[in-house]
């Protein structure tokens, strides 16, 4: 069923510019929901949101907006540099693998309470505001290693029509892999923003009951994100 819901995708891509440029943006969201990998960011951003305690709705589509754009700067960094290297898009090889993984799990400690990281917690300094949207972008920039592989993956086959359609229509090729990026930052731009809403509606603070265990099951479920990227790289090894 996936393969045939990709393989309409493609041939989308090859329509007029509104369907293909549709396509892309469904491409994007895909790209999110349907990977292993990606899929660990969902609770990694509701975590980092739930943690910064009372904010305001605007704040939140900030700061998941820049944990989105940090990931798919990384991604097309790497992208080029692995493409000019000679390699595989978007092989970053076993150790970069491995160094994100510690990541995740350094996060998913710090989002269960065991393992401190201040630029992670929320707080009451004026300072903050410019603080956190820092470690949003930074940690969009780190996860956006992990997952450089899994995105190119899902690209690939979309990369293959702009590519080809690139020397005569550059426009619509740029296009559309505009919309595949904002359809991929949309699903944690949501997901981050969402989450601010529902607090605000259930009248949670970071020290609710709620929201501790909501922070704490996205601490179990980015840990596990970790423990599939090194089981992922092994296997692949």
């Amino acid at each position: 069923m996936l393969v045939d819901l990709f393989t309409s995708l493609t041939a989308a891509l090859t329509q007029s510019p509104e369907i293909a440029v549709g396509a892309a943006f469904a491409w994007g969201i895909l790209s999110v929901i349907l990977s292993p990998c990606h899929i660990a960011c969902i609770p990694l951003i509701v975590g980092f949101i739930d943690g910064q305690g009372n904010i305001s709705t605007g704040r939140a589509f900030v700061l998941s907006l820049l944990f989105g754009l940090g990931i798919l700067i990384t991604i097309a960094l790497i992208g080029l540099t692995t493409a000019l290297a000679g390699r595989m898009m978007g092989d970053i090889g076993g150790y970069g693998s491995y160094f994100v993984a510690v990541v995740f799990f350094a996060v998913g400690l710090n989002l269960l309470g065991i393992l401190p990281l201040p630029f992670m917690e929320g707080g009451a300094n004026p300072n903050y505001k410019r603080k956190g949207f820092l470690a949003a972008f930074i940690l969009g920039l780190i996860f956006g290693v992990a997952l450089g592989p899994c995105t190119f993956a899902y690209m690939a086959t979309m990369l293959g029509v702009v590519f080809s359609m690139a020397s005569t229509q550059l426009t619509l090729a740029m296009l559309i892999l505009a919309a595949f990026a904002i359809g991929h930052c949309s699903v944690l731009v949501f997901a981050g923003t969402f989450t601010e809403v529902v607090q605000h509606y259930l009248h949670w603070t970071e020290n609710s009951k709620g929201a501790v265990i909501l922070k704490k099951i996205c601490g179990v479920l980015v840990i596990l994100g970790g423990i599939y990227l090194i089981a992922l790289n092994f296997m692949q090894g």
